[in-house]
């Protein structure tokens, strides 16, 4: 047994330091990123926000709204090969994803045929299987020009195995932060958000690769804390369900509406698409109710000001330079919610 003593932290325990900034406008702020990734070699430029491959979050819908913001949607898993429009997708903005068994592989290669992808994500939720390292090589020699995204991962060591030896451009970091995750519940394993991204980070950077922050972020505030942690992407789940573009159920109670969420370990997505929770594991993931948010247009423009002006009160003129102009001050307490707080940055909710 080993203990780690050192505490680690989230992004509830930490608030930015303001700074003096010559910035007199949010419409100043620069949010684009131009990256060039390190094995593909493909350069990319947008707004380095992705929609998590979730059946309720990383749908078609969601991509045509993103999309014109030059941000990124993860396809979930389970679209077949035919659903894909191959006219209608622009390989900047939108992430395929599979597993990592042999159907993932022959899926992927009918993906290739269909759409040229540019990014492709193996996505698992233990990134440290030696099952997972060896499909990522795999999937690295067949495809050599294809951006490889994989994960999931927190830790410094992974990161560098997976840059360093598997080919990966791009790690996806983060375990058991999500909202209807419970596997911090059921196998106590994970790592607070915000210390996950900086370590991960500075180990990704050291080799000229690239993390995204998954998980763990409730508002606009959470994905600045994110960039400004070191996260080049930053994957959001719950912020971007129950609008009209995610996917889940509308329902309706005492005349309030709502739309299904639900993690994919979750009873509801194992028994949509497996046939049930199989005997040796247990759900992982909640079913929830989140309110019904509308048009996704509105809670994407109260995300990008809410960065814009992180960017304005620390001097970042570019989101480039908000890990340069960071200072991180802990925290005990982060807002007064005599009123409560949460939500308050989602246009509907206003």
């Amino acid at each position: 047994m080993k203990l780690i003593e050192d505490v680690k932290l989230d992004f509830k325990d930490v608030l930015f330091r303001p700074k003096h900034s010559e910035l007199s406008s949010r419409a100043d702020v620069d949010l684009e990123r131009e990256y060039i990734f390190k094995h593909s070699g493909y350069k990319w430029t947008g707004i380095p926000i992705i929609a998590s491959n979730m059946d309720t979050v990383g749908t078609f819908e969601t991509y045509e709204v993103l999309s014109k913001y030059h941000m990124l949607t993860c396809f979930h898993k389970y679209y077949d090969v035919e659903d894909f429009p191959v006219d209608k997708l622009d390989r900047n903005y939108y992430m395929v994803s599979i597993g990592i068994h042999d159907h993932d592989l022959v899926k992927l290669e009918q993906l290739v045929k269909r759409l040229d992808p540019q990014f492709v994500c193996i996505d698992v939720a233990n990134g440290y299987s030696t099952r997972f390292v060896q499909f990522v090589k795999k999937v690295r020699a067949l495809y050599p020009k294809i951006t490889l995204v994989a994960g999931n991962v927190v830790t410094n060591e992974m990161v560098e195995e997976l840059v360093l030896n598997c080919g990966v451009d791009i790690v996806k970091c983060g375990i058991g932060n999500g909202s209807v995750c419970l596997t911090r519940i059921q196998s106590g394993v994970g790592y607070p958000q915000l210390s996950a991204v900086m370590e991960c980070s500075d180990a990704a950077h050291g080799l000229a690769g690239h993390i995204i922050s998954d998980g763990g972020a409730v508002n606009p505030g959470d994905i600045a804390k994110a960039m400004g942690g070191g996260a080049d992407f930053v994957m959001l789940g719950s912020m971007f369900a129950g609008h009209d573009e995610s996917g889940g159920e509308m329902i309706e109670e005492n005349g309030k509406k709502y739309k299904a969420f639900y993690g994919m370990s979750s009873d509801t997505a194992m028994n949509k698409y497996h046939g049930g929770v199989a005997k040796h594991r247990s759900s992982e993931g909640k079913t929830v109710k989140t309110p019904y948010r509308g048009p996704l247009e509105g809670t994407v423009q109260s995300i990008l000001g809410g960065i814009r002006s992180t960017c304005t009160y620390i001097g970042a003129r570019r989101l480039k330079d908000i890990s340069k102009c960071t200072t991180f001050i802990r925290v005990n307490r982060q807002v007064n919610d005599v009123y409560g707080h949460e939500n308050l940055w989602d246009p509907k909710a206003n």
